[in-house]
Order: structure tokens, then C-alpha cells, then sequence
């Protein structure tokens, strides 16, 4: 078997929107973001897991552009990066993963709360249309934070694929 060079292990510039584990930044990227912007964009009413779910989507959003850019630029030649790409994707689906279910749980509640107020006479409609807003901007949340948690779980076995290659 001939071995291989760490230049074709990891890739560096624009090899990184070819390959495809690296490939893979972008939905996280864009799926991430929208976990984020989603869940900023309510008003947190159960902040111990709203809270959690704002910190994985912003930590995995900032690390995700530094391991980008660090592949962008070709910092990633030494032997230890392959290892380092399978850990921290590993971890970030670990975090989304540990984020996703929290928020799916508080959604439920939310829609079963909702299912419960709407009957209620004596609440203005501009309160149940904003619970209503709120219910569904959660539920699009919900499932891009799945979306987010699938993409860097396939970045993780890719990666590892890759990793046990080099």
C-alpha cells in the first residue's frame, strides 16, 4: 500500500469545497446560524435551555468559522489535524445533539401550552398571535437544530474515515 502525504489527507484553500467532509461547512454554517437567529429572535421564556441552546449554536457557529478558515488557508499540515477535525466535529454533534432535544421538549410544551390557551376566552388575539409566532419560529428551531446536529454528524464520520485513511 503506498502511503500517503498529509497534502492529501487534509485539504487547504479551494480544495476545502470539493471534499466532502469539508464540504460540509456550509449547511452547518447556514443551519447553525438559523438555530441561532431563530432562537435570538424569540422572547426566551425558559432561559436554563434556551440558554444552552444559544451557547452550542453560537460556539459550534465561531469554532466552525475558525476550523473553516483554518482549512481555508492551509494552517491544517501538521499530522495531528485529522485527529483534531474527527474530535471536534464529534463534540459539536455531541453539543447539538444535547441542544436539539432540550429545544424539541420546551417546543412541545410550548405547542401543548398554545393548544390549551387558544379555547380561552378573555385573551386578546394579538397574544395568541404572537404565542402563535413564537410556537412556530421554534418549531423551524427545532428542526434546524436536527439539520445542524445530521450535518456535523456526517462531518464526523467522514472525517474519521479520512483520519483512519491517513
Amino acid at each position: 500500500m503506498a502511503s500517503t502525504t498529509m497534502g492529501d489527507v487534509l485539504p487547504t484553500g479551494g480544495r476545502v469545497f470539493t471534499s466532502i467532509p469539508d464540504l460540509f461547512f456550509i449547511p452547518e454554517f447556514v443551519f447553525g446560524g438559523l438555530v441561532w437567529m431563530l432562537v435570538a429572535s424569540t422572547e426566551v421564556v425558559n432561559e436554563n435551555p434556551m440558554g444552552w441552546v444559544m451557547f452550542v449554536s453560537i460556539f459550534c457557529f465561531v469554532m466552525t468559522t475558525l476550523w473553516f478558515f483554518i482549512f481555508l488557508c492551509g494552517a491544517n499540515r501538521s499530522s495531528s489535524w485529522p485527529a483534531l477535525d474527527v474530535g471536534y466535529h464529534f463534540v459539536a454533534t455531541v453539543f447539538y445533539l444535547g441542544a436539539s432535544v432540550p429545544l424539541a421538549f420546551i417546543t412541545v410544551l410550548e405547542g401543548q401550552a398554545f393548544a390549551a390557551l387558544a379555547p380561552v376566552s378573555g385573551l386578546t388575539s394579538d397574544f395568541l398571535l404572537e404565542a402563535r409566532k413564537i410556537y412556530k419560529l421554534h418549531i423551524a428551531a427545532v428542526v434546524m437544530s436536527y439539520l445542524a446536529t445530521l450535518f456535523y454528524f456526517m462531518h464526523t464520520i467522514f472525517s474519521a474515515i479520512r483520519w483512519k485513511r491517513s
